[in-house]
């Protein structure tokens, strides 16, 4: 894919500081927080899961809030089931080996408790104005944890992020896979999803989370039915494959060669990193898009949320990472949502491109319609102004540029960004532990009157 380079040093600067964001420590602190929630949640994803399925489909409830719950989670579930689950994933598997796939599983089963943290303190710290609605990790740094410094901090990094990250890999991803399936040229993706992003982010939040109750639904349908045909067509093969993904997880010794340990070193980096990209556990938009939602159930929404990691970490990013692998499409020399396409063309040929295609396309649309407004909160908090209408502009036309980047660059960005924005979150959602607890604990009866009274 040709396209904007920016100069070799820059780049080479770029995915230095990606690397040392990345290092050993980051990957030990978000596994590390996941697994102290999880244990002071009580393994809230296990004993709660049957309850998570009914959340799903909440109630129509009212309250201070700006979509229903329902909208609430179809646009989490539409912002962080994006072309990160097929581009992403891809780009570990390739650049981390099978066993990236395990560190993704891994970081999934914990990363459930972070989410349902952000969710929860969402609801508890929002922030309702008349008609206008504030919600984010900010808000609980600031107002639970007592920190308006490192809630300042957060919002700033995080709204830099999502302004500077979305726009550019989201397309990127599209327009990799169009210029493939359909030689579609980059700029002329670029524009194409910038005018439909900007029909839809220009009308708000409530414009947001009614396109996205449309469209999630339908993106993770297709993508499971067309990812089962190629999986099933590939049979015989998964054994070895997950052989393979486990064997290479805890390799002592890179595929190449090279020093002990870092094979696995190397998984972990690429398999949590872009775990942690495709659901968004850390990140704290969670706490933004739950805290919209008309309802005072702060168990409900977290429930949604521990549902919404399932979805991503253990269907779409492993139908995603299955389908390369058993198709053996990940040794192509392809990588980004071009190698997903040849994976599919192998059992659904020239459909199965054109059916990536799409999806590639509902899922990055989605993902950029929704951290519009997460990074519109964010960048508000932090100055202090209404940015509304020169933010929205400027998002959507950074989008064209995006499209245009190279892919490798536009990740590492996307990674060093993202990872800066999770320590502060992680901060407060550690110091705020209790308070998620404490709700966790209401008697379950309590917790379903509470939603019932808003039906």
């Amino acid at each position: 894919m040709t396209g904007i380079m920016l100069p070799e040093p820059i780049r080479n600067a770029i995915d230095i500081a990606s690397n040392f964001v990345w290092g050993p420590w980051t990957m030990a602190l978000l596994l590390g927080t996941g697994v102290f929630l999880t244990i002071r949640l009580r393994f809230v994803q296990v004993s709660r899961f049957r309850d998570g399925l009914r959340a799903m489909v909440p109630a129509q409830a009212s309250g201070a809030g700006a979509l229903t719950p329902f909208q609430a989670f179809m646009t989490a579930l539409g912002a962080s089931i994006g072309t990160g689950n097929i581009a992403g994933v891809a780009t570990a598997i390739v650049s981390g080996g099978p066993g990236a796939l395990f560190w993704i599983w891994m970081y999934g089963f914990f990363a459930t408790t972070i989410k349902f943290c952000e969710a929860v303190l969402g609801i508890k710290f929002r922030k309702v104005e008349g008609d206008r609605l504030s919600a984010g990790p900010m808000h609980y740094l600031k107002d639970g944890l007592g920190s308006p410094k490192l809630a300042w901090l957060y919002a700033l990094i995080a709204g830099v992020a999502a302004l500077t990250t979305t726009p550019f890999t989201q397309p990127n991803s599209i327009a990799v896979v169009w210029q493939s399936q359909f030689s579609i040229p980059p700029w002329a993706s670029g524009i194409t999803i910038a005018v439909l992003t900007w029909l839809v982010v220009i009308g708000g939040v409530k414009s947001i989370g009614r396109a996205a109750e449309k469209l999630a639904p339908l993106k993770v349908g297709l993508y499971l039915a067309g990812g089962l045909i190629v999986i099933i067509t590939h049979a015989a093969q998964l054994p070895t494959v997950f052989a393979l993904i486990f064997r290479e997880a805890f390799s002592m010794q890179a595929a190449g060669g090279g020093a002990a340990g870092v094979g696995m070193m190397v998984a972990m980096r690429y398999g949590i990193a872009r775990g942690i990209y495709a659901n968004e556990a850390g990140y704290g938009t969670a706490a933004v898009a739950y805290g919209t939602a008309r309802s005072e159930a702060p168990v409900q929404q977290g429930l949604q949320a521990v549902m919404e990691v399932f979805i991503v970490s253990c269907v779409t990013s492993t139908i995603s990472a299955l389908v390369i692998l058993a198709s053996g499409a990940w040794t192509s020399g392809l990588t980004s949502t071009a190698v997903v396409a040849q994976a599919f063309n192998t059992a659904i040929p020239t459909v199965g491109g054109w059916i990536v295609a799409f999806c590639a396309f509902l899922f990055g649309y989605t993902t950029l319609i929704g951290w519009a407004y997460y990074g519109e909160q964010f960048l508000e908090y932090a100055i202090g102004l209404r940015v509304t209408q020169p933010y929205r502009w400027l998002y959507c036309g950074l989008v064209v540029f995006g499209a245009m980047g190279k892919v490798e660059t536009i990740w590492a960005w996307g990674d060093l960004m993202n990872g800066l924005q999770i320590f502060p979150n992680l901060v407060g959602l550690i110091g705020l532990s209790g308070v998620a607890a404490s709700v966790l604990r209401q008697p379950r009866q309590q917790q379903v009157d509470t939603a019932a009274t808003q039906a």
